[in-house]
């Protein structure tokens, strides 16, 4: 059998070598984030216009680099042309003709729809050097995406897939286990617990069956890592799967998926399909003695399913809650057997460990948290996207290096990171390394890898508020601090957002938060404090604005801001403000032409100041909402 994968190995490097150095190649990224700005339309017109126009080329469908902002990416390959491949961004259908009569037909490179020139470090790595945000990343868990096809297991298998499992089956589990106690991996499912001290916790009890679980079930607002990593690159988390079943006695996997992600499920159940073809899945993996296989769930997409204890309650068919530890999953998981979860990123990075070496490993990052962390950048941030760096990387860095930094000039205010249950850190904080013992000190957490940012017309208090209403509707309401507690905060919050607050509810707010903290039974839900804690510990003045001006100072809370038309800058025969209001609460002076907002019939929709010209500007928000008696006063009205 491993005769069998060599030979397959070779086969599958002598086609790649013809594909990168012989055939015309266009790449077109199809994941789920190309797929909504329009990308399959451009396959699809690139296919219609290469085949009309007779062009031999290889038209590829690959996964995400991470440059989410730029979508539709297309990269082309001439080799001929004597130039490296070159990524283009924003390819729309209305570029296809552009490419194809340009480049493909002829010698211009259509340099002006380029991002880049497509690189490739030692080990393989694809970077964009013109890209500056390569220099500051690392790609370990995203060395493959967006340039190989998930779907074609050839295209990995020439990147060396499957060697590293070959090797690793022919080692005993205790050297791996001490492979990746060098690296020093901690999960990276956001609690951050020594993978090698929970792998021999599981290998060293004799109870058999033993089970594998790989958590992909990522329910945090704005997070998208690990949907991205089993869309571009599923068979490296299989190989992980498959290392970390020989060093625990592991006989069934189960990846667990929720139903909202369609093309992770479909591109999982291709490469599952393909491992077992070649071997490295099934009965006798490799001629090693192992048997394992895994099985895909599809969860019905419950916030709640990302805590180990309850995934596995919805994996056995019951209600997912989470229960109360000690005994340990190690120890009665699954079916009350020996149970091992980790997430899609760690089962990512066991492989590159073993492929390379934990000390090598170790070396990158800091020394508590080592290797590197990948991060959904979303929110107000120009480049949204994924991006992986070493751990010990400043926030500063990965906002505006990688991510270029808040859009439209405003001012950067707050970052929230780890999830919904995670903390807002502010400008303050913007030099913390990111790591996970750094974060906790700041009162945020790792997570699974959500970063969104906020800008100055960001609300900290109504931030607050919408998290926790998030994570009050998604609690399983198993123990009464997860289902009345946090209840009790949202109704407080509530009412300062609505400028019903009194300062005695900030302090009882706190106290509210800190016994949440420490008197829930699951990690979800005690970390359900964080973005009110911190909210309160760096936005201090936001909360005492509502509560004692009732004002919003940053005029999103829809209670303490109503809409004004300035009358000098009102112009004379617009009427776009009169014409859209949805309740006709804006009059029109017979005189004079202006126009003036009548406040007892405005619902603050907002449509006014969205139609209003940008050369006039003419209406405004304005808090507190008696404001607007002295302008009006001001101004005569």
């Amino acid at each position: 059998m491993q005769g069998h994968l060599n030979d397959l190995q070779q086969r599958a490097q002598k086609k790649w070598e013809q594909l990168e150095g012989e055939a015309l190649t266009v790449r077109i990224g199809t994941p789920t984030c190309g797929r909504a700005a329009g990308a399959l339309d451009t396959l699809q017109d690139f296919r219609e216009r290469i085949e009309k126009e007779g062009v031999e080329a290889h038209i590829i469908e690959v996964g995400c680099m991470g440059l989410c902002f730029a979508e539709p990416l297309v990269i082309i390959h001439k080799p001929k042309s004597g130039l490296p491949p070159i990524l283009y961004g924003f390819i729309t259908q209305q570029h296809v003709q552009r490419l194809v009569e340009g480049f493909l037909l002829g010698d211009d490179p259509c340099l002006e729809l380029a991002l880049g020139t497509v690189e490739f470090k030692e080990d393989g790595t694809p970077y964009i050097p013109e890209l500056a945000r390569f220099e500051i990343e690392e790609r370990l868990v995203l060395r493959n995406c967006g340039y190989i096809d998930p779907l074609d297991i050839g295209h990995y298998l020439a990147r060396g897939g499957y060697l590293t499992l070959q090797r690793a089956l022919q080692m005993e589990p205790d050297a791996i286990i001490l492979e990746i106690e060098r690296a020093k991996l901690r999960g990276r499912g956001g609690a951050g617990f020594s993978t090698a001290r929970k792998w021999r916790g599981c290998r060293e009890i004799e109870a058999r069956p033993k089970y594998l679980i790989c958590n992909a079930d990522e329910g945090d607002p704005g997070a998208f890592m690990d949907r991205v990593v089993l869309e571009s690159d599923p068979h490296s988390v299989i190989e992980g799967m498959v290392i970390a079943a020989h060093v625990i006695g592991a006989s069934q996997g189960f990846v667990y998926t929720r139903a909202e992600y369609p093309l992770v499920i479909e591109r999982l159940k291709v490469a599952l399909s393909q491992a077992r073809e070649i071997g490295a899945l099934g009965e006798n993996i490799f001629d090693s003695g192992l048997s394992f296989d895994i099985e895909l769930v599809a969860g019905a997409g419950a916030f709640v399913c990302g805590e180990s204890t309850a995934m596995i309650y919805s994996i056995e068919g019951k209600r997912p809650m989470p229960r109360v530890r000690p005994p340990r999953s190690v120890e009665r998981g699954l079916w009350q057997k020996p149970t091992v979860v980790n997430n899609v990123k760690t089962f990512a990075l066991v492989q590159r460990i073993m492929e390379q070496g934990g000390e090598r490993f170790s070396r990158i990052g800091t020394v508590g948290s080592t290797g590197t962390a990948v991060f959904a950048l979303a929110g107000r941030v120009q480049q949204i996207g994924l991006v992986e760096v070493p751990m010990g990387t400043s926030l500063r860095k990965v906002i505006f290096d990688v991510g270029g930094g808040i859009p439209e000039g405003r001012r950067f205010k707050a970052v929230q990171i780890g999830g919904p249950a995670g903390g807002c850190l502010p400008e303050s904080s913007l030099d913390l390394p990111v790591d996970y013992d750094s974060l906790r000190q700041a009162g945020a957490i790792m997570g699974s890898g959500g970063m969104i940012c906020l800008d100055e017309n960001n609300c900290m208090v109504e931030t607050a508020r919408y998290f926790l209403d998030f994570l009050c509707r998604e609690s399983c309401g198993k123990c009464s601090m997860g289902r009345l507690v946090t209840k009790q905060m949202l109704l407080i919050l509530e009412d300062i957002v609505k400028g019903q607050g009194t300062e005695a509810d900030l302090d009882l707010l706190a106290a509210l938060a800190h016994d949440v903290a420490e008197g829930t039974i699951c990690n979800l839900c005690s970390s359900a404090a964080n973005p009110t804690l911190t909210t309160l510990r760096y936005f201090r003045a936001e909360y005492e604005a509502h509560v004692k001006e009732k004002r919003c100072p940053a005029l999103i809370c829809r209670e303490l801001i109503t809409y004004y038309i300035v009358p000098e800058q009102c112009e004379r025969g617009c009427d776009h403000c009169v014409l859209t209001c949805p309740t006709e609460a804006i009059t029109t002076d017979e005189r004079t032409r202006r126009k003036r907002i009548l406040q007892d019939k405005c619902v603050k929709c907002g449509t006014c100041l969205d139609v209003c010209p940008p050369e006039y500007r003419a209406v405004i928000k304005v808090s507190p909402p008696e404001k607007v008696k002295e302008l009006e006063k001001a101004a005569g009205g």
